[in-house]
């Protein structure tokens, strides 16, 4: 039998990233009834906040679905995990919390791939400044809390701030990169994003700051205002409309620890923010997908839309290990007792230090080959090396330069596998499916190679340790790329938006699906195009505009 629950204005399915924004804008009005659902808990773990926790976050059941990909050709038949955030918050609460805009060329791109001309990243700029708190204050590109130089309020939740440490190793591989023509960047995120700097992240005070604690725990004692926690939704009620077309008119969840389906209606619009992986899914159980798959799985197809769950791209790192000497790295550092006491009382005393360290400190963005007009690589280059990531850190001191495709051309698929809400989709990403992603990732490895001879470099004697320096043909790395590559977490695209005459298009420009009257998507699966950078921040974006839409429709 299944339950009911009151009638809502709007439901938001997906407490992550999105959704959190989403939840606080639509009930900013106090006569709109807003639902939000989370298939995982409460942000309540002690790793989720100390900004090193990450590292017992990904792989954990407590905040990580555990997600694999298939094995993948590209990968030369490996499969990768594929963490996606199961907390309040989501990905937000175990990413890298590097705060990255992307290229003004992405937001460009992507208005004239849609013909509406709201996403130029002239106007996506607002949007981003909107909930922005940054550490720099208000200026032309960034906001925080407050009133800018023209009177005007500014900024918002989003806290933004410089990080807390440095390393030796990592300012000697930027001085590296000046050497070999990559200029210095003070700031990624004013439009071009070219050059080599620390990345800022999203932290408060060596804390990290994820969406629940920026935007749903302010507003949630709000009476109009309900949060779900534990809730898996199986599919999207629908109702058939004159002309062939549908509404939607609630959700139907499962608790995620057994119990009977719950129902909840809405008035006005339901609104998918479960993520890229997550949101194609529920489509594709409630009937909108491509038709041969729910036939398979015994699903009677109510709106066959064949791009659900496709157009998926991510970017790929290709991790190179370099051993140095006379210089400390996180490798000696955390594999002695006292090195670990050392940390730990750094962080107690001053929240800085290795234990406040995103992932990834050292950014940098450049060109593979002179053929590329744009930024198309970026690093993530870390003190530390390893075998795998969750594998223990390497007994030699080594700096690892991570490099991924901004712009890949490989599209891959997320399809269910079940009805059953709990069964995990497949996911293949069908990385290095194309001619133009190897020669880039081969390009990228002989780039890595040549900042490592840089002279600034050279007083640490770096040695490549991987992939190593016996492989050189173009078909050697590219298989190498293969064999050592791994995802950076970056899923977007699998209800991506378009034009009324692309058929894999899911959503209009403004974000609602198409064919049925009612359904939103407002998560990274939205993106027609990957953003030149981590994908975080954009996805907000992303949720803050479709919140204005949502908002101006109800009047």
């Amino acid at each position: 039998m299944t339950q009911s629950a009151p009638v809502y204005d709007h439901i938001v399915v997906g407490a992550g990233t999105a959704g959190c924004l989403l939840a606080n804008r639509l009930s900013a009005d106090p006569n709109c009834r807003v639902l939000l659902i989370e298939a995982g808990g409460h942000d309540d773990y002690l790793w989720i906040h100390i900004p090193v926790g990450y590292l017992y976050c990904i792989g954990n059941p407590r905040t990580d679905w555990l997600y694999k990909t298939d094995a993948d050709p590209g990968l030369n038949g490996r499969q990768l995990r594929y963490p996606r955030g199961k907390v309040l918050g989501g990905c937000s609460s175990i990413n890298g919390m590097i705060y990255m805009r992307g290229q003004s060329r992405d937001y460009d791109g992507w208005a004239e791939q849609v013909g509406d001309a709201a996403w130029r990243w002239d106007n996506c700029l607002p949007a981003f400044k909107q909930h922005e708190d940054h550490w720099r204050g208000s200026d032309e590109y960034h906001a925080a809390p407050g009133f800018d130089a023209k009177g005007q309020r500014a900024g918002g939740e989003w806290r933004v701030e410089k990080q807390r440490l440095s390393w030796e190793i990592l300012d000697a591989f930027s001085s590296a990169a000046q050497q070999s023509g990559i200029p210095a960047s003070p700031d990624f995120n004013r439009g071009s994003n070219e050059g080599v700097g620390y990345f800022e992240v999203n932290q408060r005070s060596g804390l990290r700051w994820n969406a629940a604690k920026a935007f749903l725990r302010p507003v949630v004692g709000r009476p109009n205002l309900q949060v779900w926690t534990g809730a898996n939704v199986s599919r999207v009620l629908l109702e058939d409309l004159p002309g062939g077309r549908l509404r939607a008119v609630g959700i139907e969840a499962v608790p995620v620890n057994g119990g009977e389906p719950v129902q909840a209606r809405c008035t006005g619009e339901v609104v998918m923010a479960a993520g890229a992986v997550g949101t194609p899914a529920i489509l594709q159980r409630s009937g909108i997908g491509p038709g041969a798959l729910l036939h398979q799985h015994g699903i009677t197809p109510r709106l066959d839309l064949p791009g659900v769950g496709g157009n998926l791209q991510d970017h790929l790192q290709i991790r190179a290990v370099f051993e140095v000497s006379g210089v400390k790295t996180l490798n000696t550092m955390a594999n002695s007792w006292w090195g670990k006491a050392q940390i730990g009382l750094q962080y107690l005393w001053s929240r800085s230090g290795p234990m406040s360290m995103a992932p990834s400190q050292l950014g940098a963005f450049t060109r593979s080959s002179p053929d590329h007009a744009w930024p198309n690589v970026q690093y993530h280059v870390q003190p530390l090396s390893l075998d795998a990531f969750g594998e223990p850190l390497h007994h030699f001191n080594a700096f690892t330069a991570s490099v991924c495709n901004l712009n890949p051309t490989s599209r891959g698929r997320v399809a269910i596998t079940s009805p059953d809400p709990q069964a995990a989709p497949s996911i293949l990403a069908n990385y290095l499916s194309t001619d133009s992603d190897r020669r880039v990732a081969a390009d990228s490895l002989r780039l890595t190679r040549r900042i490592a001879a840089m002279p600034a470099l050279a007083p640490y004697q770096p040695r490549e340790v991987k992939p190593g320096v016996q492989f050189q043909s173009d078909d050697d790395l590219a298989r190498l790329a293969g064999d050592i590559g791994t995802t950076i977490f970056h899923p977007v695209g699998t209800c991506k938006m378009g034009r009324d005459d692309d058929a894999q298009a899911v959503v209009d420009s403004r974000l609602r699906v198409r064919g049925v009257v009612g359904l939103r998507v407002a998560d990274a699966s939205v993106m027609p195009t990957i953003t030149s950078g981590n994908t975080n921040s954009p996805t907000l974006m992303i949720a803050e505009r479709a919140a204005a839409w949502i908002t101006q429709a109800r009047g």
